[in-house]
């Protein structure tokens, strides 16, 4: 895929996936809802999984809405100024499950398949034999 990135650019893009996560949960051990409520929460980006069921056009929204810093920085930010605890513990939370993500290598997907990512091609390479 030639709108990935490789080499030291990816790892750079890895190690600030590595920084979110840190930072978010330094956050949340100051300013989180307990650590039950942040093991309950974690993976619920990962529901937007879902949108792959209509097609890879409408996962890679859904993910890519999901997975954004965007949304999470917006509900942070609203909770913060509004003073709702929720919001803070729901943004933190959301950050720290896109800095794990990042680490990994799970990128922004592409419509071509859940596979393709600004971070790289992700999963196991097809073997034929």
């Amino acid at each position: 895929m030639t709108n990935s990135v490789s080499g030291g650019v990816r790892t750079l893009l890895q190690l600030e996936g590595l920084c979110i996560l840190a930072v978010s949960l330094l956050a949340y051990a100051k300013f989180g809802s307990g650590w039950g409520t942040f093991a309950l929460l974690f993976f619920v980006p990962d529901l937007s999984f879902a949108g792959y069921l209509a097609g890879t056009r409408v996962g890679a929204i859904s993910y890519n809405i999901a997975h954004s810093l965007i949304g999470a920085f917006v509900i942070l930010t609203a909770g913060v100024l509004l003073s709702v605890p929720l919001a803070i513990t729901a943004g933190i939370i959301w950050l720290a499950h896109i800095g794990f993500d990042r680490t990994l290598g799970y990128g922004l997907k592409y419509s071509t398949g859940f596979r393709f990512t600004h971070l790289g091609v992700i999963g196991r390479k097809r073997i034929d034999s």
